[in-house]
């Protein structure tokens, strides 16, 4: 019986603390930094294999700009940009849970 209220008690402290990671800060911010107006934004978590719709919609971000997202849930991701003369860059295995900007350049994709 004390074996069984112990394990009983180990599984409610993990099952207890699970939520409390997958519950982290993902909002984050993409800026461009760039020369060039970027035409679509794509993010997904990484164990996906399409990059999905393009979250910039009918919008661009131009250089000089950001704007704000808060994805759900917490984990890696990937992060695709395509600017408008069609140049394409990527990201990959970002940890959403550790990053505030998603910076883009004409040299690629940074994370802070």
């Amino acid at each position: 019986m004390f074996r069984r209220a112990v394990l009983s008690a180990a599984i409610l402290c993990g099952v207890a603390s699970a939520p409390a990671f997958a519950q982290c800060d993902t909002s984050f911010t993409i800026a461009n930094r760039s020369n060039a107006v970027v035409n679509e934004l794509y993010f997904n978590p990484t164990r996906l294999t399409n990059w999905g719709p393009d979250r910039l919609g009918q919008n661009v971000l131009a250089p000089g700009n950001s704007v704000d997202f808060r994805p759900s849930p917490g984990g890696n991701y990937d992060f695709k940009v395509v600017f408008a003369n069609g140049r394409e860059l990527e990201r990959r295995g970002v940890d959403l849970c550790s990053v505030s900007t998603v910076t883009v350049s004409g040299n690629g994709i940074a994370v802070q």
